[in-house]
């Protein structure tokens, strides 16, 4: 977010939300990474209502979306932006409901003014629908939106008119997305205290069904209400149940720029982020280093296009498939930067549980806990039909510690993933670097 909010002026605000973003309507010509999608505007705030983008948003392609797509494009899920609004924006014509404005500014009660610009931005990285003239689209694209409006800037005069950021409002919206049946909840918002009003709206959320995705911080202290960058746990990443998310860089590495701590269960591309903004057109987001907001929206956007697979599962088990599948170099380990790795949607809608996944605590074994990694070759597998000729995937184990490798002998060690298909017209190879391959740095 633009600006640093005062520690009085926070103070009287509950001290309590980070925005875990770069600033919104920052657009950029002729960027520096070569893989930067190109843009109309050339300075910040310049984006427009006739600000195309052009090329494929790159993002998408790490992130699985066209082996995904041939599964499902999340269809049937609803998924609840609880953040700025989302504003009007031909990207999100028919994928916004009705939603609510908590903010008490007189604005649509809705949830549909956006002044500031960030949910409409993180709402076009989830669900944005292509149209004429634009590469921009969502990962999640035939997913709906539910905005819930709970501030409206971040700026002094914000925050002294009782408009900014406020931990009572992100609790009551968390609250209303799970009471209007959001399978996803995006809070692209955190904070420094674990308080249990919010705490409490998470678990009610939790135990209506939805998955609470939430941003893990941001080093920078200029995008906090509070002028804390230590590592350690941020809220409502925290709290039980919650997927905090730290922020991949252009080259998919995650750095310093997010908070690092036990909160932190996956990462996205939070980096040069095309979507849709409040402005009515398209626009380049976090330019200068990656932010954990629009990492979060894209984790969230994975979980939508799990959960649409996968209906009758839980928000336990959403999450499990998105960490056990997620790109890492050591099967067995999570750490406080990346959590289990960075998220690819294909192969967690993709797996089929068992109890022998190396990885996190299994929902889907008795008793919660992983079962050791030589477990029968039958136990685990990743398979899915992507047309009526198209082979299963299949998972082997084998032995080593080497990539992906086609199943022939059942190893002293190691559970790893094979991939066999026949040629298919249809069939669309998974894009990204497979279940566990190379850990995103950091």
């Amino acid at each position: 977010m633009t600006g640093r909010v005062r520690a009085a002026a926070a103070a009287a605000a509950l001290a309590a939300a980070l925005l875990g973003a770069g600033a919104p309507g920052v657009a950029f010509a002729a960027p520096a990474v070569p893989a930067a999608p190109p843009v109309a505007a050339a300075t910040s705030g310049e984006c427009t209502a006739s600000t195309r983008i052009t090329e494929p948003v790159t993002a998408l392609g790490e992130l699985q979306s066209e082996a995904a797509w041939a599964i499902t494009r999340g269809a049937g899920v609803l998924v609840a932006v609880v953040d700025s609004g989302v504003a009007a924006n031909p990207h999100l014509a028919n994928a916004v409901v009705a939603g609510v404005n908590l903010v008490p500014d007189g604005t649509d009660p809705s949830g549909r003014t956006d002044a500031y610009g960030h949910g409409t931005a993180i709402a076009g990285q989830i669900a944005a629908r292509r149209i004429s003239g634009s590469g921009v689209e969502g990962l999640a694209p035939e997913a709906r939106i539910l905005p819930v409006r709970v501030f409206a800037g971040t700026s002094d005069q914000d925050v002294d008119a009782g408009f900014g950021p406020d931990v009572r409002r992100m609790a009551a919206g968390i609250r209303y997305a799970a009471d209007r049946g959001a399978q996803i909840i995006n809070v692209s918002m955190s904070t420094v205290g674990a308080e249990p009003g919010l705490a409490e709206a998470v678990a009610y959320a939790t135990a209506r069904g939805s998955l609470v995705v939430s941003t893990a911080g941001n080093r920078d202290a200029t995008l906090s209400m509070e002028e804390v960058d230590d590592d350690g746990s941020r809220y409502p990443a925290g709290f039980p149940g919650v997927v905090g998310v730290a922020a991949a860089d252009a080259a998919g590495v995650v750095t310093d720029a997010s908070i690092h701590g036990p909160h932190v269960r996956l990462a996205a591309p939070g980096q040069l982020v095309a979507t849709s903004s409040a402005a009515g057109g398209d626009c380049v987001y976090a330019a200068d280093s990656p932010a954990t907001s629009y990492a979060a929206a894209y984790v969230s956007a994975s979980a939508a296009l799990v959960a649409a697979a996968h209906p009758d599962e839980t928000p336990a088990q959403w999450t499990y498939r998105l960490e056990a599948t997620a790109v890492r170099t050591d099967p067995d380990r999570r750490d406080d930067v990346a959590g289990w790795g960075v998220v690819q949607p294909y192969d967690a809608i993709a797996l089929v549980p068992g109890s022998g996944l190396r990885g996190p605590a299994s929902p889907f074994v008795e008793g919660g806990t992983a079962l050791p990694a030589a477990a029968d070759s039958a136990a685990v597998r990743v398979s899915a039909e992507t047309s009526a000729d198209a082979q299963a995937i299949r998972v082997g184990v084998t032995a080593g510690i080497g990539g992906l490798v086609v199943l022939a002998t059942l190893g002293a060690l190691g559970v790893y993933v094979a991939r066999r298909a026949e040629p298919s017209e249809t069939r669309v190879a998974p894009a990204g670097r497979g279940m566990f391959g190379d850990a995103p740095g950091g």
